[in-house]
């Protein structure tokens, strides 16, 4: 397998690099920590202590690594990365992982300790000379308590009022982010498409040609949206997050709003196909108005109402520019 990649194997390695690709390895972690401490520093500031923490016990072991490769080999450390070794564990991109919640931003940091005492246990393991092979084992088993000192960190720093706190915030962000777009979307899908869909299917009364247009109706909407949802606001000032998600939370829901009632009219038979339209409109402005009254706090009889009465209105110009 030499042959096929330029990395080097971790059995070649010696025990020199062995340190060497533990002091990088140590350095990288204590960036990424305080990276999702700077990330999470806002919104929340009792966990990026916690990750602040975790950081400086990183610098703690780098340094240790750097004193016992003085005392071994000299101070100049040799230029060893993870990805200069074939099966090295990889830490994923910081710009990935800080899109994600903090519960999984809390997940992904378990798994680096994990991955950590893995490497640690398989170094000590071939490290034959006695400080080398405590330090690594010693190591090893530091990572393995890394896990227990968040928790510790964590109770230290979030009592009962901080969590739901940190929860509060983290769902008005799952708000911003994803269910206001996304609900935005799914409105103009299902309202806006019900026009064309209906006012073709009841000028031609073939389902084939009002599928056609229900799919592009509905695509071209959702295309239209996302890019517009993306575009209004980079979430900069105002907190709404990634325009990115926001884009694809609305253009997703945008299509599938259209395609509800488009879909329908795959049945080959007009009248089935349009009562069965029919029943799915009723479905999706219900569960419009359900989702404004469960995410955004909007009375249900006050939504309902605002929904049906439009999505009617919409659904009655098609009806009859069609029949006309």
């Amino acid at each position: 397998m030499r042959f096929f990649t330029q990395r080097r194997r971790f059995s070649d390695l010696s025990e020199q690099e062995v340190l060497a690709l533990a002091i990088s390895s140590e350095e990288d972690d204590a960036r990424i920590y305080r990276s999702y401490a700077e990330r999470l520093r806002t919104d929340f500031p009792d966990t990026a202590r916690i990750f602040d923490g975790m950081a400086e016990e990183e610098d703690t072991h780098r340094h240790w690594l750097i004193d016992l490769h003085a005392k071994r080999f000299g101070p100049v450390i040799p230029l060893l990365r993870r990805e200069h070794v074939a099966g090295f564990y990889a830490r994923r991109p910081v710009w990935l992982v800080e899109n994600l919640g903090i519960d999984k931003i809390r997940a992904e940091a378990a798994a680096m300790e994990a991955q950590a005492e893995r490497f640690y246990l398989a170094a000590a393991q071939r490290a034959s000379d006695a400080d080398t092979r405590k330090l690594l084992g010693d190591l090893a088993a530091a990572e393995a308590v890394h896990q227990h000192s968040a928790e510790r960190l964590e109770t230290e720093n979030l009592d009962d009022e901080t969590r739901d706190s940190e929860k509060a915030s983290a769902h008005r962000q799952f708000i911003l982010t994803w269910v206001q777009p996304g609900l935005a979307g799914l409105m103009d899908g299902s309202v806006s498409t019900l026009a064309p869909i209906f006012a073709v299917a009841f000028a031609t009364q073939d389902t084939w040609t009002t599928f056609l247009v229900g799919l592009a109706a509905s695509v071209g909407a959702g295309i239209s949206m996302g890019f517009t949802e993306a575009a209004s606001d980079d979430g900069q000032l105002s907190g709404r997050g990634s325009p990115i998600k926001r884009g694809i939370a609305a253009g997703v829901m945008t299509t599938l709003g259209g395609l509800g009632h488009a879909l329908p009219y795959l049945i080959p038979h007009f009248w089935t196909a349009t009562i069965t339209a029919f029943v799915v409109v009723f479905i999706e402005l219900w569960a419009i108005a359900w989702i404004q009254n469960r995410y955004m706090n909007t009375p249900f009889f006050r939504a309902a109402f605002q929904v049906v009465l439009g999505g009617a209105l919409v659904f009655a110009a098609g009806v009859l520019i069609g029949s006309g």
